[in-house]
């Protein structure tokens, strides 16, 4: 009995140690990682936490941050980051060793550090990790597409516990990109690339752009150490403030959420932000940032694309014989139905009109989306009481261009928006927009095209939507209007982005705000 206790007790022991000497051999794996990127040398890993020890015997804050996401392969938090700071101090630089390998023991399985010097990465984890149609995602999709096209770069997501950036496989990226549905071989968790491997990347004199609003707290604080540690040009894609200025519209949790990513991207380099409308918003915000002794990023307004592709006859076919309903004008809706989109209003302007004798059919294109339960009962009763009215989840791009051909008019009566891309690509559709009269829909609707009006304004939208529905002459004039806006495509786009965001030396970008 004792023998065999015995036995068990050593095999534990055994295992122990083996745990402990693969820990300390990954330790000095990521060790001349390290020392490489600190000093450019080439170290084997047998004399590489030496050479270490030298490297970080004065830490700062930047070197600190390099040190913890190289030897424990995950981003520090700021905190983290200036507590190792002040222990190296004190203690000497052996200490980020020994925290270093508490973190390497404590993983469930190895993973392979790289550090990345002279790249530029791009951070696309919602765009690879889900298949929502949102504006955001369309914009990322469409910017990336070119990006990757024209210029060499690195797609990155995030591991599964939003604690490490990871390269993306090609397979994931051109899922991403719309060019290769449902080819990807990474587990489902995104968790490690095509052949199983756990690979994390740390950006160093490098550039890190990203293209999405991101509202989990784990990214955001590791993010907001990175922007400031990293040594690397940073930038980003502006979309709006909307969880700032029109909080009551949002889900409770998203304001503060979007205020910790605010937090981070106040040590931003450059945010491009979508139209001058926004532009403005983060001027604002920039002023308070200002206030706390920081610069704050530099910030230029870098409209979105307005333009559309033309919606082939079998998608035409298709979408007409679905979604039209014979002998009415369709009147169509694009967006989520969350209350900024001031989806009732349209509904309740559709009911005034149809109580008096205008007809057509109204047809929403979106998800569901927080506090849409208001506009899903009362679409409910409209279409019970035999009102022609649809609410369609979602649609493919082919089917989405024919709807634009095949309205009448779209109405996109928003309270607040970065862009309203919806309105964009209406008109570029050659079909006449009702919108809001001001901020970024008024921008869009300046060439021409479009009727504005005040969304708060309930007999105003219904009104605009008579005379588009009803008065032909006006209808020909706003849409030779919209077939004369000038053309500007997700090309001139992604270039000018691009060169705002990432290249190093631009004679002439965009307008400063």
């Amino acid at each position: 009995m004792r023998t065999a206790l015995a036995g068990v007790l050593g095999r534990g022991d055994r295992a122990r140690r083996a745990t402990r000497a693969a820990a300390r051999a990954t330790l000095r794996e990521r060790a001349a990682v390290l020392a490489h990127a600190l000093s450019g040398e080439t170290v084997a890993p047998e004399a590489a936490t030496d050479r270490v020890l030298e490297l970080l015997a004065r830490p700062d804050d930047e070197t600190t941050w390099l040190a913890l996401s190289v030897l424990t392969g995950h981003l520090p938090v700021t905190a983290e980051v200036v507590r190792a700071r002040r222990a190296a101090q004190i203690g000497g630089p052996q200490t980020l060793l020994a925290t270093a390998l508490e973190h390497v023991r404590s993983e469930p399985a190895p993973r392979t550090v790289e550090v990345l010097t002279g790249a530029v990465l791009v951070d696309i984890e919602h765009l690879a990790r889900t298949s929502l149609g949102t504006g955001i995602q369309r914009v990322t999709r469409e910017t990336l597409r070119r990006w990757s096209d024209a210029h060499e770069l690195v797609a990155v997501g995030w591991h599964r516990e939003l604690t490490a950036l990871r390269p993306l496989t090609p397979e994931e990226l051109e899922e991403a990109l719309g060019r290769a549905p449902g080819t990807s071989t990474t587990s489902p968790d995104g968790a490690g690339d095509a052949r199983g491997e756990e690979r994390v990347v740390v950006p160093w004199r490098s550039t890190y752009v990203l293209p999405e609003v991101v509202l989990e707290l784990e990214r955001t604080q590791r993010m907001e150490s990175m922007f400031r540690f990293a040594r690397s040009r940073t930038a980003a894609i502006g979309f709006d403030t909307v969880p700032l200025t029109s909080a009551e519209t949002c889900a409770e949790d998203v304001p503060p959420r979007f205020a910790l990513e605010l937090a981070a991207l106040r040590h931003v380099d450059r945010i491009a932000t979508i139209s001058r409308a926004a532009g403005t918003e983060y001027a604002g915000w920039r002023t308070m940032v200002r206030s706390m002794g920081l610069p704050g990023p530099d910030i230029a307004a870098v409209s979105l694309p307005v333009d559309a592709p033309r919606a082939t006859p079998s998608a035409l076919a298709e979408a007409s014989l679905r979604y039209v309903v014979p002998t009415l004008p369709m009147v169509l809706c694009v967006g989520s139905h969350e209350p900024r989109k001031n989806h009732l209003a349209v509904l309740h302007a559709a009911e005034l009109l149809w109580r008096d004798g205008v007809q057509f059919s109204l047809l929403f294109v979106g998800g569901n989306a927080w506090k849409s339960e208001g506009f899903s009962r009362r679409l409910a009763e409209l279409a019970a009481a035999g009102r022609p009215v649809e609410s369609v989840l979602g649609l493919d791009d082919r089917l989405l261009w024919a709807l634009y051909a095949l309205a009448r008019c779209t109405v996109f009566p928003s309270v607040n928006e970065g862009f309203g891309l919806p309105v964009a690509e209406s008109l570029a559709s050659g079909t006449p927009a009702i919108t809001s009269g001001f901020g970024s829909m008024l921008e869009i609707a300046e060439p021409g095209g479009a009727l504005t009006v005040d969304p708060r304004d309930d007999h105003a939208l219904a009104e605009a939507m008579r005379r588009a529905l009803t008065d032909d002459v006006l209808y020909h004039q706003l849409v030779t209007e919209a077939l004369s806006r000038p053309e500007r495509g997700w090309r001139e786009y992604a270039q000018e982005t691009w060169d705002y965001l990432v290249a190093t030396n631009v004679d002439a970008g965009p307008e400063a705000v």
